[in-house]
């Protein structure tokens, strides 16, 4: 197959980030600011990229202290799931996609959806590549969202952190490969 000089220098623009992401992945030792003043002596569980149709979407870590995290007990205990974006993507679509993904896991009332997407909009600004979006997951209250280490929004409800966080990590999760890679041996 023959590469045009514009696919060339197309793949050639986009190299550096695609390697930063690579190395992101693959090196990280430290969690961010915000993890490690909501979870003292965090400690990384596992991580994964997440492709969907061939393109990288983002990359995801899942940061603990104390016990791992399994599928069984993800509910109940504190943690941090990190998403590091390859790609710029509407915060209002990661909200509908999110509230589309929490259905698959079990049922929402309606008028809960609509509330939920509405707390998400407030929490998920619009990102760009090597934008990052983190959620502590603060059982029994909610979840609290950070972009780039700044605070976004809370979102109270026990219920709603179930599900949210579900999506990567219930075993009803529509990406269980993702899920295993996050919970390891804990799975």
């Amino acid at each position: 197959m023959r590469t045009t000089r514009r696919q060339s220098l197309t793949l050639l623009a986009t190299l550096p980030g695609l390697l930063a992401l690579t190395a992101s992945a693959q090196g990280v030792s430290e969690p961010p600011a915000e993890v490690r003043a909501a979870l003292p002596g965090a400690k990384l569980q596992g991580q994964m990229r997440f492709r969907w149709l061939g393109l990288t979407i983002y990359d995801t870590r899942l940061w603990v202290s104390g016990e791992p995290v399994s599928a069984q007990d993800y509910a109940t205990r504190p943690f941090a799931l990190e998403l590091l974006y390859a790609r710029s993507l509407d915060g209002a679509r990661i909200a509908d996609r999110s509230i589309d993904e929490m259905r698959r896991i079990d049922r929402i009332e309606d008028r809960l959806a609509v509330d939920w997407r509405a707390a998400m909009v407030a929490a998920f600004p619009d990102v760009v590549s090597g934008d990052r979006i983190t959620g502590l997951h603060q059982p029994g209250r909610g979840a609290r969202f950070f972009h780039n280490a700044r605070p976004t929004h809370e979102v109270a409800g026990a219920e709603f952190a179930r599900l949210f966080f579900g999506i990567w990590l219930s075993p009803r999760s529509p990406e269980p490969a993702l899920r295993q890679a996050l919970l390891g041996a804990a799975g």
